[in-house]
């Protein structure tokens, strides 16, 4: 989201930043909407002083005696009166217009990103650890979760369609092994506190960190047949008879007031944990991890990795979010990046980390690192993890600020967001590194702990 006041204060800046995301600029007609919330607001708040003014102006005159006068002012106090409801609701629909046309704009990239127009454009930092040798061709993860009789597709596939599995017995522990080691680690060396947030969330909180309205196709909407039936209700007694069109406008109002989300990453909860606050600069940075549930539409990934688990509409992830002052998000940054990246060196995980270019960076991100972990079964890396810095952009929609210490005034805090890291890929990347020829897989050490004595998964 952004100030429509620097977009006037800095219109070629603005629109440098968006050709670098492949987009036409649109400082000129984001300012003409912004003219037009201008004079609406000019127009009421005239209409509204001149009515005061009018109201005691009758005063004056009936003291005076001068009723020609004072009739003349109660019919234009009445006129005015009458005109406000209509000259309020055009100064809403302008602001309106221009908040929607702000919230569908993506975030601009800093100044180090590389400029791209797609993942080709990406990258790479730098490759940790060294890949496995094999003395025979590796099998890829559904491969060996299958032949274990521990991963079920078939099963899941009967309950709830595609991209969904069942994890049983060794691999439904090694899960969450996996989630309770990382959460261990991030929450007792990396000082992130750990947080059970809700997996259903509001129209606002999925607009704070801006999986709306960009992005509704990818989210999964929990109805309740209930509460759609009481809105509909609800909307026929306030129109009566009237149009239909008038009775579907308010139930659309009536539900989105109920209505939830769930939850296509933690971020989304862990970052709003801050919304619509003012923080105490001497409690910055503040730090959150959560092992939670994710949920995922998948709209624009028909044909994708329709085997296995690279891709699936429910997968278990831990997040990391930060909320910081503005001058310490570049720093938190990297500091957040070497977090997640000692997931995988504990793991001895071969990895490597790739700079997102401009063409294929989030919508929100400012810039992003992707980790990649290599996968001997495809015999490529694959992203395990995504770490971004968002700026005050998500900070915007959330309301969400900060009282330096000493000043009266505020201003918004800086978000990122990262995974610490996908438990699902985690998981995959454990099954295909660690395996043996006979289909078994060793568990890695620093997992031991969590296993209960497991320490090679094998067939039963």
């Amino acid at each position: 989201m952004y100030d429509i006041k620097w977009i006037r204060e800095n219109p070629q800046a603005f629109d440098e930043g968006l050709k670098r995301r492949g987009l036409e600029p649109l400082s000129i007609s984001l300012l003409a909407l912004d003219d037009e919330r201008r004079a609406a607001i000019a127009k009421s708040q005239a209409a509204q002083e001149r009515r005061n003014a009018a109201s005691k102006e009758i005063g004056a005159a009936m003291a005076k005696k001068d009723l020609a006068r004072a009739e003349a002012l109660k019919a234009e106090v009445a006129e005015l009166k009458a005109s406000l409801p209509m000259l309020e609701a055009d100064e809403r629909a302008a602001i309106e217009k221009l908040e929607k046309a702000l919230a569908e704009i993506p975030n601009t990239p800093l100044p180090d990103v590389p400029d791209g127009k797609d993942e080709n454009d990406n990258v790479v930092e730098r490759e940790v650890g060294t890949r496995p040798r094999f003395s025979f061709k590796p099998k890829e993860h559904f491969e060996l979760g299958e032949a274990l009789g521990l991963m079920d597709f078939e099963t899941a596939a009967k309950m709830s369609g595609a991209r969904f599995v069942v994890l049983k017995g060794a691999l439904a522990r090694l899960e969450r092994a996996l989630g309770q080691f990382m959460l261990d680690l991030h929450t007792g060396e990396h000082g992130y506190t750990e947080v059970n947030p809700p997996l259903l969330v509001r129209d606002e909180a999925m607009f704070g960190t801006a999986q709306l309205p960009k992005f509704q196709e990818d989210q999964f909407l929990a109805t309740n047949d209930a509460e759609y039936r009481e809105a509909f209700n609800r909307a026929v007694d306030e129109h009566g008879k009237g149009e239909i069109s008038d009775v579907r406008l308010r139930m659309g109002e009536l539900m989105r007031e109920k209505r939830h989300w769930l939850i296509p990453t933690a971020e989304v909860s862990l970052t709003n944990l801050v919304r619509e606050s003012i923080l105490e600069e001497k409690n910055l940075p503040l730090r959150f991890t959560g092992c939670t549930p994710c949920f995922r539409a998948e709209a624009g990934a028909a044909g994708k990795d329709t085997r296995g688990m690279i891709r699936q509409h429910q997968f278990t992830k831990v997040e990391l979010v930060s909320i910081t002052k503005p001058e310490e998000s570049r720093a938190e940054h990297e500091r957040m990046l070497a977090c997640a990246e000692e997931v995988l060196k504990r793991l001895a995980l071969p990895y490597r980390v790739v700079t997102l270019s401009t063409g294929d960076m989030g919508f929100a991100s400012q810039k992003t690192f992707d980790i990649e972990v290599f996968l001997p079964g495809q015999d490529r890396y694959r992203e395990i993890s995504s770490v971004s810095v968002c700026g005050d952009f998500q900070a915007r929609r959330m309301k969400a600020r900060y009282r330096p210490e000493g000043a009266k005034d505020t201003r918004f805090v800086h978000t990122l967001n990262g995974s610490g890291v996908a438990v699902g890929r985690a998981l995959i990347a454990v099954l295909e590194n660690y395996q043996d020829e006979d289909g078994s897989v060793r568990v890695p050490d620093a997992l031991l702990p969590y296993m209960g004595g497991i320490k090679k998964i094998e067939r039963a």
